[in-house]
């Protein structure tokens, strides 16, 4: 992978002094391509796909019918209908919480290291409808004890929803055997995908996972743009999270003939570019090889750990293994706060990192951590980052920690 090539694909990295951006676990920037894509359709055919059948209306159905084709394949689905377009991942977790027919005494079961749009929802549902909530440990998962996760499946399990990768330190829980597992006990399984797809080559099918969801914004696409993969007879047993226009064939007074799957789910107008520009975020990762990306963060993450590793203020969170943590590379210096941290290191390298507890609040609450400073890398940081990056952290630990 040529990195020097792509960086000049992004506007933030094609200028003369680029700051250092590795805060893409959180948000990912946008190739020239994305954002063309999306201007394209501000400027050429600014109209309603879907609705009008007038030339321009046609050209917006044609190229969102393209993206969700482009994301389906991306991911390994033969059918682009289970492909369901929502504004975020925590809209398409809400979607399956809420529309998903649990009742009262019914057992779900999540990890200790959610992000708070797979963890709110159930506590939410625990209250309103007596659904029971079980937790069990995502290390366990990650290093593939499965023993935790087969004792609780013993409760009537009705769904296990999980991350797949944890956006606190970027480990992988082996998601294949927790699906076997689950289905093995009559079990569905939803998986948070948002550090995962942008990352890692993906078949969803061969994983045989019920439900996934993933949000576009970390994975070079448009911010406000999700996506929700079903089964199609799971997502046809789920009900619409918001109905309207859009979602209906036809409607009375007293009736309502809600439409089948993808519309189903996609009620209102939707946001067009947003789409479109999704559809040329995986076009542009599929050209420069997903394998490739996950390969580069590799790299990136074994030269930074090996390089802060001997620093005695630092504390790594995760695997000691960086390959097994992805392009996520958390840290705490002693003494310091980790919002601190990461302005020292904005204010004095331009160095760009994410802080606090990352909405997973109870990981760090039960363990009487303020957070911790994160570091993520991606397909457009260079070898020269890192070097940056490692000198800043340094220079921190050496001047400010305890």
């Amino acid at each position: 992978m040529d990195v020097t090539r792509v960086r000049k694909d992004f506007p933030l990295l094609d200028q003369e002094k680029p700051p250092i951006y590795l805060d893409s676990a959180c948000q990912s920037l946008r190739p020239r391509q994305v954002i063309d894509s999306m201007n394209e359709y501000y400027f050429d055919f600014p109209a309603c796909g879907g609705r009008s059948v007038h030339r321009l209306a046609t050209e917006v159905s044609i190229r969102l019918d393209k993206a969700r084709e482009d994301v389906a394949s991306f991911v390994g689905v033969q059918d682009p209908e289970c492909i369901i377009f929502t504004k975020s991942a925590t809209e398409s977790m809400n979607t399956v919480a809420k529309g998903l027919h649990l009742k009262k005494g019914d057992v779900v079961i999540t990890t200790d290291m959610e992000h708070n749009s797979n963890h709110v929802p159930w506590l939410l549902l625990a209250k309103e409808r007596g659904i029971k909530r079980h937790i069990v440990p995502f290390s366990a998962l990650e290093e593939g004890d499965m023993e935790p996760l087969k004792q609780e499946m013993e409760n009537g399990v009705k769904l296990v929803s999980v991350v797949q990768t944890n956006n606190v330190d970027g480990s992988t829980l082996h998601l294949k055997e927790v699906v076997e597992i689950a289905h093995d006990h009559g079990a569905l399984v939803m998986a948070d995908g948002c550090q995962t797809a942008p990352h890692n080559p993906l078949d969803l099918e061969k994983l045989d996972v019920d439900l996934y969801a993933w949000s576009m914004h970390k994975m070079l696409g448009p911010s406000g743009t999700g996506i929700l993969y079903g089964k199609r007879e799971m997502l046809e047993q789920v009900d619409p999270l918001i109905t309207g226009g859009g979602c209906v064939a036809i409607t009375s007074y007293d009736s309502a003939d809600i439409l089948p799957i993808p519309d189903k789910f996609e009620a209102g107008l939707q946001n067009y570019a947003g789409i479109i520009g999704s559809g040329a975020a995986v076009r542009y990762l599929n050209e420069i090889g997903i394998e490739d990306v996950q390969e580069h963060e590799h790299r990136l993450n074994t030269m930074a750990t090996k390089e802060l590793s001997d620093v005695p203020q630092l504390s790594m969170l995760g695997p000691s293994d960086p390959v097994r943590k992805g392009g996520i590379f958390s840290f705490n210096l002693k003494g310091m706060l980790p919002h601190d941290v990461a302005m020292i290191l904005d204010e004095i390298g331009s160095v760009f990192i994410r802080s606090g507890m990352h909405c997973v609040h109870p990981y760090f609450t039960s363990r009487g951590l303020e957070g911790c400073a994160r570091a993520s890398f991606y397909l457009y940081n260079t070898e020269d980052d890192i070097r940056k990056f490692v000198e800043t952290v340094k220079f921190v630990a050496d001047k400010f920690a305890d």
